[in-house]
């Protein structure tokens, strides 16, 4: 079991004294229990009659046509939560159980993580205090109302650009002055150490489960797998089960916001720099002066200055290729999902898409192409409704 707090020149340990020992702590705990046999059974027998795991690959023969190869479609958006999120929470939230611990807090964006973890602490009966930007908490009342319903306390941040990354800082904040009975859900592959590795190892169920899949439907591994990259938690769940595999591209699709000559920052892989962000090192959008920029997207979940510092690495090293999708390019994807397939994908997970239907062409009739569907769009209504005008 790798334990490196880095990948590359990335990732790390940049907290404050009073964290420490708590990630300390952590980092001893996750690698007992995830080399104990009743830990991992624990979590299986979950992640398949709770969660509702193995999620169906599913041969999306409308946009096949579209693109002009066999696209398949990793279903996340039918995991319990409605998004790839449960994965992890019911991971972190059954180590915070085995640690003693008594309350969760937990970050969200697009709210999915959120009620993830509002969803499991009901289950295993810890509360569960969530930090929410006020701006998401406006555009995803949806999400809000479900963390209410399964009892957590939404705090509403107004600091900052009131999204994500505002929620990570207080949620942070509050951790540190919490921290001997509480634990911290991290919601993506991001943050401090052990939490990018952690939650990799918790979401690389999406990988290795479309893995077996993909070959039992097209006899062998696909030529590109594609996912929405915020935080970047759901794309390495995925791209983890193929990295060793030359022949299978790898893509992660980021917010290209309302596009160029817009006035805003681009996607972080691209317009990023090196720095220090929520305890650890990776890209992020910042000036010269090293002031962290705003992100833009009209997706909350991928609404996020940085990424986790393995994404930074794979992108140096070349491995995964990184592109952008615009709000409009998103949209279109959601509705061309919607109408051809009658599949409603959430926001995020239509960045991906769209990226796959702006490649029309480039593949052959035989090349299989595998999207990671993140998580459903019923959170998006209200927001994707406003976007078109309140019609269509």
């Amino acid at each position: 079991m790798n334990l490196s707090p880095y990948f590359g020149a990335y990732g790390g340990r940049f907290v404050s004294e009073l964290l420490m020992p708590a990630l300390l702590e952590l980092e001893a705990a996750w690698a007992d229990a995830a080399l104990d046999p009743a830990f991992n059974a624990e979590l299986a027998d979950l992640l398949r009659h709770y969660a509702g795991r193995p999620t169906p690959l599913y041969h999306a023969r409308a946009m096949s046509r579209t693109v002009g190869c066999n696209v398949f479609l990793k279903r996340e958006d039918l995991l319990h939560g409605g998004a790839h999120k449960t994965n992890n929470t019911l991971g972190q939230v059954l180590l915070a159980k085995r640690m003693g611990k008594k309350r969760l807090v937990a970050e969200t964006g697009a709210g999915q993580h959120g009620v993830a973890t509002a969803m499991v602490g009901a289950l295993l009966g810890l509360p569960v205090t969530v930090f929410m930007g006020a701006k998401d908490v406006a555009r995803q009342q949806p999400n809000v109302l479900r963390m209410q319903l399964f009892g957590a306390e939404v705090r509403p941040v107004e600091a900052g650009s009131a999204s994500l990354k505002d929620a990570i800082n207080d949620a942070m904040r509050h951790w540190t002055e919490h921290v001997e009975d509480t634990f911290y859900v991290f919601g993506t592959a991001a943050g401090p150490h052990p939490y990018p590795r952690m939650v990799r190892a918790f979401q690389r169920v999406i990988g290795d489960e479309a893995r077996v899949q993909i070959q039992a439907a097209t006899g062998r591994l696909p030529d590109c797998a594609v996912a929405c990259v915020g935080g970047g938690s759901n794309a390495i769940g995925l791209f983890a089960a193929f990295l060793d595999d030359p022949s299978v591209a790898l893509v992660g699709v980021e917010a290209g916001g309302r596009g160029t000559g817009a006035g805003e920052h681009g996607a972080t892989l691209t317009a990023g720099t090196p720095g220090i962000i929520h305890g650890m090192r990776s890209v992020l959008l910042q000036n010269d002066d090293g002031q962290v920029q705003e992100a833009h997207s009209i997706s909350a979940g991928l609404d996020y200055p940085s990424v986790g510092p393995e994404h930074a690495h794979l992108r140096d090293i070349g491995r995964v290729q990184y592109a952008s999708a615009t709000d409009d390019e998103a949209l279109a994807a959601l509705q061309l999902l919607a109408r051809t397939e009658g599949i409603l994908p959430a926001l995020e997970s239509s960045h991906a898409i769209a990226w796959v239907l702006a490649q029309a062409g480039r593949w052959r009739p035989t090349d299989s192409v595998l999207i990671n569907l993140s998580g459903r769009g019923d959170k998006d209504l209200a927001h994707v409704g406003q976007a078109l005008g309140g019609g269509q």
